[in-house]
């Protein structure tokens, strides 16, 4: 029981650091201006990504990793 509340919790975290994801993009592209920054939009996405996406996939997979042992 403990488990599946574990692996829960990771797809919510996931869910939720996607979620960051796209406000933050959406924040970013809203606040953007090319005149103040040097740097494409784009790299800010990739920064995003970076920081978001990829600690959603790490969280989704530690919940199916922790789903297929307590399936065994």
């Amino acid at each position: 029981m403990k488990r599946r509340a574990v692996v829960r919790i990771c797809y919510v975290i996931s869910r939720a650091l996607l979620l960051c994801f796209v406000v933050k993009t959406i924040v970013d592209g809203v606040r953007y201006s090319d005149v103040l920054t040097s740097a494409p939009f784009y790299v800010y996405i990739l920064l995003n990504a970076l920081y978001f996406v990829l600690s959603a996939v790490i969280s989704f997979v530690v919940g199916l990793l922790i789903n297929r042992k307590s399936k065994q």
